[in-house]
């Protein structure tokens, strides 16, 4: 089989004019089309995307059911959806719950489709918690710092989420010297908190705009701070946590490329039901949302190739810069290499695509 896709997603480049040979189900080699006539003219062939948000999947959270079982459901879930590799997170939790998460990070490492775990609070701003549950948010303790420890001491990559105004400098240098990525969300910082935080280490800020003060003429805050800063930050592009204008306005804002890279915060109901139970409260999907019983949003109910495709669609995003959000980005962030497509590739482990960024599966 010969497959000429209108553009190759690979190693970090778009190329056009190339063809994918294929026996078997297995990429044979990758060359130019010349004059030859292919058997299939897909829009575009890429790695799977990339997602460092995972709360759940597949009727799964991360929450309430942090075992290794759990994190490969949801895994499964996600790859059905175009996502090959995931951050299962686990959210603000007991000390418990978070133990076991860690576990069972540890006992999958290396498996398909795990990167590692995100561990998300408990220690955030309170008054920006978003639909995490109150009672348990406390200032970073050595309790966390010694599991995420735990988890770089055996090889497991780790993205922490915290508000940097609630955490000991001495802590907080302990984590970024174990090597996890820290990233500054659901915070109430100042800028000049927030800078404190990136000059300390904080490399990363979760899910842009969401959990944070509101950016004002006077008063930029973490959001304003982020926008122009050489970190990397992660975004909601489901068009509900953020308007399309919105994430315009912050890729333009950037201080270069390569530093903004779409995330799902996906929740259970991604490739499982419509609903399901957190800190004993129903989460319903509503006219594409997902809400607690309070009305708040509650994580998102989206998938990455449906992030890929409003990237480009609704927000105008040029399709190298889009693929690389869900690709490339979100892997340079945890020091990982852009994957290729070459001899020796499953195509089961790409996407083929038509112009829909619907999949298709070439006969």
């Amino acid at each position: 089989m010969l497959i000429a896709p209108e553009a190759l997603w690979t190693a970090g480049r778009l190329r056009r004019g190339m063809a994918l040979e294929a026996r078997d189900g297995i990429v044979t080699g990758v060359r130019a089309l010349g004059a030859d006539t292919p058997d299939a003219r897909p829009a575009l062939v890429m790695p799977m995307a990339v997602d460092l948000q995972v709360n759940g999947g597949g009727g799964v959270m991360v929450n309430s059911d942090p075992t290794p079982d759990g994190l490969r459901v949801i895994a499964a879930a996600h790859r059905g959806l175009g996502t090959g590799a995931i951050l299962p997170t686990v959210i603000t939790d007991t000390a418990e719950v978070m133990h076991e998460a860690v576990s069972a990070a540890i006992e999958v490492a290396g498996e398909p489709g795990q990167l590692g775990l995100h561990i998300e609070g408990p220690h955030l701003a309170p008054s920006r918690r978003g639909t995490h549950k109150p009672e348990y948010i406390r200032p970073l303790d050595e309790t966390t710092v010694a599991e995420v420890e735990r988890l770089r001491a055996a090889g497991v990559a780790v993205m922490i989420t915290l508000a940097p105004e609630r955490a000991q400098p001495d802590l907080l240098a302990r984590l970024v010297a174990s090597g996890a990525v820290v990233s500054a969300g659901h915070s109430a910082a100042d800028a000049a908190e927030a800078q404190a935080g990136f000059d300390a280490g904080v490399s990363c800020v979760t899910h842009l705009y969401n959990a944070m003060e509101p950016m004002t003429s006077r008063a930029p805050g973490l959001l304003g701070r982020a926008l122009v800063s050489p970190v990397h930050v992660g975004i909601i592009a489901d068009g509900i946590h953020v308007a399309w204008d919105m994430i315009r306005v912050a890729l333009r804002a950037r201080p270069a490329p390569g530093l903004t890279f779409a995330v799902s915060d996906a929740m259970a109901t991604v490739g499982g039901p419509d609903s399901f139970i957190l800190y004993g409260q129903e989460i319903r999907v509503r006219d594409g949302a997902l809400v607690n019983a309070e009305g708040s949003l509650a994580g998102a109910h989206i998938d990455m190739l449906t992030s890929l495709a409003n990237l480009v669609r609704e927000v105008g995003v040029d399709l190298s810069e889009a693929v690389a959000m869900c690709t490339d980005t979100p892997r340079a962030v945890l020091g990982l290499a852009p994957e290729a497509v070459t001899a020796g590739t499953r195509l089961d482990d790409i996407l083929i695509l038509n112009d829909r960024f619907e999949r298709e599966r070439p006969e």
